[in-house]
């Protein structure tokens, strides 16, 4: 699978994946719950790097040589540490017009959901002490899905 299918299926394993952690028993520890925060905020991370490499290579199908889907690919293959600088750099690299339009539209607490997420998942990923709820972490994951059909919409992959 490819583009937007593949960002579908993404979203529709990390849905199930929440949905798993949602109905464990109110009973189950507050670390292991805090652990499955963990997990997710790791797993919402790698959604959003997949997802944004995904829509710009399927852009760069849709639009481009063969020779520009494999530059595309082979750059978007080393994209992560996804934070909205980062995802703004790489699209403002297609069109300078795509990186305001994706400013513009944003609001503050969809770039702050973006950025706490690779933080955390970068944290977690160096053996810190990642303070995450479930909560936070499914918001954060709503924050994100915005993010990623804007820039869908923006690829002209929506």
């Amino acid at each position: 699978m490819t583009g937007r299918a593949e960002v579908e299926r993404l979203r529709r394993h990390l849905d199930a994946t929440f949905q798993r952690i949602k109905g464990l028993p109110a009973s189950v520890d507050l670390e292991i719950q805090s652990d499955f925060a963990r997990y997710l905020c790791v797993l919402v991370s790698g959604y959003l790097e997949k997802s944004v490499s995904e829509l710009v290579l399927e852009h760069a199908r849709r639009k481009g040589s063969p020779t520009l889907q494999r530059f595309v690919e082979g750059s978007t293959r080393r994209f992560a540490n996804a934070n909205m600088e980062r995802v703004l750099t790489l699209l403002g690299s297609f069109d300078p017009d795509w990186r305001r339009d994706l400013e513009s539209v944003l609001a503050v607490e969809h770039k702050d959901a973006v950025n706490s997420v690779v933080g955390l998942r970068n944290n977690i990923a160096h053996g810190g002490m990642a303070g995450v709820t479930y909560q936070r972490i499914a918001e954060y994951y709503v924050q994100v899905q915005h993010v990623v059909e804007r820039i869908a919409a923006i690829c002209g992959v929506a």
